[in-house]
């Protein structure tokens, strides 16, 4: 489970182990397939005999989800297959009455009792698959699951997500003004980093805001924000599972791919000052100029110079929790970088600095909230206590 994006509705459907016309993944072959399933399984989740791993992704990423099979269960473990599309996503919400929306998700309750470990490949091709449900719709399905996230977050079941909001599609690719190429060099460029050499910058970085008080966040644009992290500890995803990591809890044992952050929930109610962001996609669609402006650690306004008005709604709709800032982000992935005239938005570019509302509880926060509203600022400075640990974008050695 990560409610580490935008909104994150879970839907989770009947396993399947049997697909006709399955496609590989993108520019990958057999042999790249079955190293990329090791990996997965013995290095990023750190899979162990008698673990319970339930295993999701698509139809076109059937072989790579065939290897992650096999490969649990060449650790002694069992897994389960799980398919989605986003045909059955779609058709689930459109077809299903709305009267079930709020239903208690009985199945996904019994099947979180006893899974231990997730591997999540990301198959969405759609941008905007949702954009015409109501937010009220999104909000109900959202609050229905959460008692199945919570469950997820007691048990400490690990995760490893690959794609993190950056899995090559031609539609993610078109919104970010790249070519399909490039976004898929620059991902998998990405996933190979060497994994150490991120281990030893995340834990610099921990080294530096271990004992630190206060960040500062300024850029060009306009944002200027000041927020207390004193005795908030820093996690790193470094691209591996380890055993000090699962020990730590849930938001320890989690594992973004393309891997490379470092990142905080701050001291509640000390955000103050004002976000800028120059351009944030929600639902397929551009939102320019967006402002948040903070007080005490809640949100006091949104505005945007165009574009505000679907992302509004579902704010609007959501419940407690959604106004207080949330959380600090820094990328440290040195293989993943933002081509000039681009639009890439990702958080594991080193140097990109994000920051939120709503949900942290993935950042160690104690914010439930089913709302999470995630803003990059790439070019920005931050500050730990007055010295700069990211400078014009720039990650400090």
């Amino acid at each position: 489970m990560k409610t580490k994006r935008t909104f994150t509705v879970i839907f989770l459907f009947m396993s399947f182990l049997f697909v006709a016309n399955a496609q590989p993944m993108p520019d990958k072959g057999k042999a790249e397939n079955e190293a990329l399933a090791q990996k997965l399984v013995n290095q990023c989740a750190n899979i162990h005999e008698g673990e319970f791993v339930l295993i999701s992704g698509g139809m076109r990423d059937f072989e790579l989800l065939e290897d992650i099979v096999i490969n649990v269960g060449k650790k002694g473990a069992f897994p389960i297959l799980t398919l989605g599309s986003d045909r059955m996503t779609r058709r689930w919400v459109t077809e299903v009455p709305a009267k079930y929306d709020s239903r208690t998700p009985e199945g996904d309750l019994k099947l979180f009792g006893f899974i231990t470990a997730m591997i999540s490949v990301d198959y969405s091709e759609t941008i905007g698959l949702l954009s015409d449900i109501p937010a009220e719709r999104l909000v109900a399905r959202g609050k229905a699951f959460e008692p199945v996230n919570e469950l997820i977050a007691e048990r400490n079941v690990k995760g490893v997500n690959l794609g993190n909001g950056l899995y090559p599609t031609e539609a993610t690719a078109k919104q970010y003004g790249l070519t399909l190429k490039e976004l898929s060099d620059l991902f998998w460029k990405g996933v190979n980093v060497d994994y150490s050499k991120l281990e030893a910058t995340g834990k610099a970085l921990q080294s530096k805001f271990l004992g630190g008080k206060e960040v500062q966040i300024t850029n060009p644009n306009g944002t200027d924000l000041k927020v207390r992290i004193e005795k908030r500890p820093m996690l790193v995803s470094d691209g591996v599972l380890s055993a000090d990591d699962v020990k730590k809890g849930f938001a320890a044992a989690q594992v973004y791919l393309p891997a490379g952050e470092a990142y905080l929930a701050p001291v509640p109610g000390t955000a103050e000052g004002k976000v800028v962001v120059d351009h944030h996609f929600y639902q397929g669609k551009e939102i320019t100029g967006l402002t948040l402006t903070f007080k005490a650690g809640k949100l006091t306004s949104m505005t945007a110079k165009s574009g505000l008005e679907p992302l509004k709604k579902l704010y609007d709709a959501a419940g407690p929790g959604k106004e207080d800032f949330a959380f600090v982000d820094l990328g440290i992935n040195p293989n993943v970088t933002v081509k000039p005239g681009s639009k890439l938005l990702a958080w594991m570019p080193a140097g990109m600095v994000t920051v939120g509302i709503g949900n942290n509880v993935w950042a160690g926060g104690d914010n439930k909230s089913i709302y999470s509203l995630s803003c990059f600022l790439p070019g920005s400075t931050l500050k730990l206590d007055g010295t700069s640990v990211v400078e014009n974008g720039v990650l400090k050695k």
